[in-house]
């Protein structure tokens, strides 16, 4: 069973407007890869210049923030699921 990736309403266009993309288990590292070479482009939206998960991205395994597990490394198993939340800026 794969690793399931569920992606943002902004960034649909570049997913052929698909909500759930699926990936090979792996890291999330891998995940963001494979989501790359699936549609060209989308790496850039959510990794900054140094590698990094950019500031106002968020990313959940399985409803937990990666930032409180190991980042891009986080290990994904059959079944997992990403989700990938663009922070909403307040003002």
């Amino acid at each position: 069973m794969p690793v399931k990736v569920r992606i943002p309403t902004p960034l649909r266009k570049l997913t052929n407007d698909l909500e759930l993309v699926e990936v090979g288990p792996g890291t999330v590292a891998g995940a963001i890869a494979e989501l790359q070479r699936q549609f060209p482009g989308i790496a850039e939206r959510l990794i900054d210049e140094k590698g990094e998960i950019r500031r106002f991205v968020n990313v959940y395994v399985n409803e937990e923030d990666i930032r409180f597990l190991d980042n891009q490394a986080t290990t994904l198993k059959d079944g997992d699921e990403i989700s990938i939340i663009p922070a909403i800026a307040g003002g």
